[in-house]
């Protein structure tokens, strides 16, 4: 009987070990899913809409969108900009704290 639990949980797994690249339950969120940081998501951003809202995955910003500069909490009001590009903002103390240092996406060149 230990046997065949055994071979039952291992023919369950498989598929799982066999595919990481594939979509997860906690990692490589798509678009509009529920999330608690950025590095579930594909796109790189985990954004909330409000304090009390949940935060879903999205993508970064594009250029002449607003953004936030990167941020050590991982969740934010506005994304962080596309590869490439940079967030023109004001980088206060007071705003990284209270997460209200929004700029706007630039190209650096």
């Amino acid at each position: 009987v230990l046997q065949i639990r055994l071979l039952l949980s291992l023919l369950l797994l498989a598929p799982a070990l066999a595919a990481p690249h594939e979509r997860g339950l906690i990692f490589n969120l798509d678009t509009g899913e529920l999330c608690l940081q950025s590095a579930q998501c594909k796109s790189g951003c985990c954004q909330r809409s409000g304090g009390l809202s949940l935060a879903r995955c999205v993508p970064k910003a594009a250029e002449l969108q607003e953004c936030s500069p990167k941020s050590i909490y991982g969740v934010y009001y506005k994304c962080p900009c596309e590869s490439g590009l940079s967030c023109d903002a004001d980088r206060s103390i007071v705003g990284s704290i209270t997460n209200s240092d929004f700029g706007i996406c630039k190209d650096p060149r």
